[in-house]
C-alpha cells in the first residue's frame, strides 16, 4: 500500500533541519574552506613562477609546470589527509553512539532472542500440567501407593519379566498426594502406609525411575503382600498379614537422616 506518509513536507523539512544534517552542513563548509584555503595558498604563493613560465623555453617551462602542479596537488591531498584524521574518528563515533540501545531496546532484544519470560513461564506451567496430567493418567496402572500417609505418595509399578526393578510412575506431596490416593481409590489400586519408606522413594527418586537398589528388600516386602492380597482376593484363602514394620537405610530416610527417629509401622488401607 502506498505511504502518503513520505510526501509530508514536514518530515522532509525536520530531516534537512535535524542536528545530523547541520552537523553535516558545517563539516562540508569546513571541508571547503579548508582545502580552498591550501589551495589558494599553493596558488598565491607561486603566482610569480607561473608567470614566468611563459618566458622559460618550451621543455624548460614544461618540467617547471609539472613540479609546479605536483607541489600544489601533493599539498592539498596534505590538507585532506588532515580532514580525514578529524572526520573519519568522528564517524566512528557517531556510529557507534548509534548502535547504543535504551534500556527498552535491551529488554526487547532480550525478549526476542531469549523469549518473553512471561511467555515462557506459562510454557513451563504447561508442560507441568501435562506432566501432571500423565503421571495421574499411570495411577490406575500402579500395583501399589506408599503414603506418609497425608503428606506423601509414590504408586510404583513391577511388570516381572519386563522390569529389572520396580518403577515409580506417580509421586506427589500433600495436595498431590490427595488426589494421587483419591485415584488409587477410584481404581482400587491397593495403598500401604509406610511413612520411612514414603518418604525415601520421594526423596530419591523421579517419575520413571527405578526404585534405589537400598530400597529394594523394603520395596519387595511391600509388593510381596500385594501380590498375596491379590491371590486372596480372587481365589480366597487365608487373609495376608499386612506388613508390620518396613525398615529403610536410615540415611534415605528425610526424617530419621534429620532426627534419628526410628521408623513406623506399616498399616494397609
Amino acid at each position: 500500500m502506498p505511504n502518503f506518509g513520505r510526501l509530508n513536507p514536514m518530515s522532509g523539512l525536520g530531516n534537512m533541519f535535524s542536528k545530523r544534517a547541520l552537523v553535516e552542513l558545517v563539516k562540508a563548509i569546513g571541508k571547503t574552506v579548508l582545502v580552498g584555503t591550501i589551495a589558494w595558498m599553493v596558488i598565491s604563493g607561486q603566482t610569480e613562477q607561473m608567470l614566468a613560465l611563459s618566458a622559460e623555453p618550451l621543455h624548460t617551462g614544461w618540467a617547471h609546470m609539472g613540479d609546479l602542479l605536483l607541489t600544489g596537488f601533493l599539498t592539498i591531498v596534505f590538507g585532506l589527509v588532515i580532514i580525514a584524521l578529524i572526520d573519519v574518528p568522528y564517524v566512528l563515533w557517531n556510529y557507534a553512539d548509534k548502535l547504543k540501545m535504551t534500556r527498552e531496546e535491551v529488554r526487547q532484544e532480550a525478549k526476542e532472542s531469549d523469549g518473553d519470560p512471561m511467555v515462557k513461564a506459562r510454557i513451563r506451567q504447561m508442560q507441568r500440567e501435562m506432566a501432571k496430567r500423565r503421571m495421574m493418567s499411570e495411577i490406575p496402572t500402579a500395583d501399589v501407593v506408599v503414603t506418609n500417609p497425608t503428606h506423601y505418595a509414590v504408586a510404583l509399578k513391577y511388570t516381572e519379566g519386563k522390569m529389572r526393578a520396580p518403577t515409580v510412575v506417580a509421586k506427589g506431596a500433600d495436595e498431590v498426594a490427595a488426589k494421587i490416593r483419591e485415584i488409587a481409590a477410584e481404581h482400587k489400586v491397593a495403598m500401604l502406609e509406610a511413612p520411612p519408606l514414603a518418604r525415601a522413594l520421594y526423596r530419591h527418586t523421579d517419575l520413571g525411575d527405578e526404585i534405589p537398589a537400598a530400597l529394594y528388600t523394603a520395596v519387595a516386602e511391600v509388593l510381596a503382600y500385594v501380590f498375596q492380597l491379590r491371590t486372596y482376593s480372587t481365589h480366597g484363602g487365608m487373609k495376608p498379614a499386612v506388613p508390620g514394620d518396613i525398615a529403610v537405610p536410615p540415611e534415605l530416610d528425610p526424617h530419621n537422616a534429620a532426627s534419628g527417629a526410628p521408623g513406623n509401622n506399616g498399616t494397609m488401607q
